[in-house]
């Protein structure tokens, strides 16, 4: 036995004297923590929300921007368009997720990238999460004080709000930037998945208690707003079938903006916590358990991401024009499709009138 282990030995010794510090880092040793499945399922899962996410919220935007001048966007226009704009500061960094995840949890990329991505990731969550909370107190002071919210929704208190929420969530996250966020591993360099344990983690903890409490309240008012909008549409008798149209799309934006929280947010920021005091050594539980509470935070993390997706979903049910026009482009795409086909079933491109095979575009 070479010196150095004669002398580790000892050292455990008299330590084992004193306390139990070396069996919980022999424990620690021995218990290697990691999700071994998110690999291929974070690959392959982000690829997809890439791809789908991305192009749903470009083609927001896009129409968004046909449809609407800049100075008309009313209030909730404007809450639509930033939280889509969040979803995209979101999406831009996923391909960097891709590479990481596809090379076993490695980061091989410059380390500020890692930084820049950990940045817009939290400020994609809680900009979703606070934009989808305005957005329904917006409809909820629509359905049951109509008369008074037409008079008091103002396009500046919109700006003022959405400039509000980027600031609050904006601000407090450059601790993203300017932190270590990259940690070795053994041979790997993770990124954002390991906490300094030998200095003082009150302050980490603590941040991670400040969110989840402000999460839970956004959510508790989310909850209240759409029971009083379910509970006002469902007492006022339907006289029109228009009528019945409208407030049958007023319960789906109900319906979606609660799985969006319920399927994607809620579940993360009830394992946080428990998560958070299991990888900064403060809560002692055993190997087992620490594998399959680590696990579970993978799986809250997959649905997380999936908010960029479920989003756009929820502008269909918020204004006429855009369901209008996402309609008609729809049909039009359907109806070149269809043209294509029988002109090249019948082999006379040339005959085919070109007003019936391009579509119209949309107007303002």
């Amino acid at each position: 036995m070479e010196y150095k282990d004669i002398m580790t030995t000892t050292m455990i010794t008299k330590l084992d004297e004193n306390g139990t510090l070396s069996a919980f880092l022999r424990q620690a040793k021995e218990c290697h923590v990691d999700s071994e499945f998110r690999y291929l399922l974070f690959t392959v899962y982000y690829s997809i929300i890439f791809i789908l996410g991305f192009v749903a919220n470009v083609y927001v935007l896009w129409l968004f921007s046909r449809l609407y001048a800049t100075k008309k966007l009313n209030e909730i226009k404007i809450f639509i368009v930033n939280l889509t704009t969040a979803d995209l500061l979101f999406l831009v960094t996923l391909p960097m997720w891709i590479v990481y995840y596809n090379n076993k949890g490695n980061w091989i990329m410059p380390s500020f990238l890692c930084n820049i991505a950990g940045y817009l990731f939290f400020v994609n969550t809680y900009c979703s999460v606070a934009f989808l909370g305005v957005i329904t107190y917006n409809r909820y002071q629509a359905v049951t004080r109509p008369i008074s919210t037409v008079q008091s929704s103002t396009r500046r208190r919109g700006i003022y709000v959405t400039s509000a929420i980027w600031v609050l969530i904006g601000v407090p996250s450059i601790y993203f930037l300017v932190d270590d966020g990259t940690t070795a591993e053994g041979h790997l360099t993770r990124c954002f998945e390991r906490y300094d344990t030998t200095s003082n983690t009150t302050p980490v903890f603590a941040f991670h208690v400040i969110i989840c409490i402000c999460f839970f309240i956004a959510f508790l008012l989310v909850l209240v707003c759409n029971a009083s909008i379910i509970c006002t549409l469902l007492s006022k008798p339907v006289q029109t079938r228009r009528s019945a149209r409208v407030r049958q799309r007023a319960l789906w934006l109900v319906t979606t903006v609660l799985i969006v929280f319920i399927l994607c947010f809620v579940p993360h920021h009830l394992v946080d916590l428990p998560w958070t005091l299991m990888v900064l050594n403060m809560w002692d539980i055993s190997c087992q358990k620490q594998k399959l509470l680590n696990d579970i935070h993978q799986v809250t993390l997959v649905l997380l991401g999936a908010n960029c997706v479920l989003d756009p979903i929820i502008y269909c049910f918020l204004t006429k024009k855009f369901r209008k026009h996402l309609s008609e482009n729809l049909k039009n795409i359907k109806d070149s499709r269809k043209c294509s086909r029988q002109t090249t079933e019948t082999g006379m491109e040339g005959m085919v009138q070109l007003d019936d095979c391009f579509p119209a575009s949309p107007k303002p």
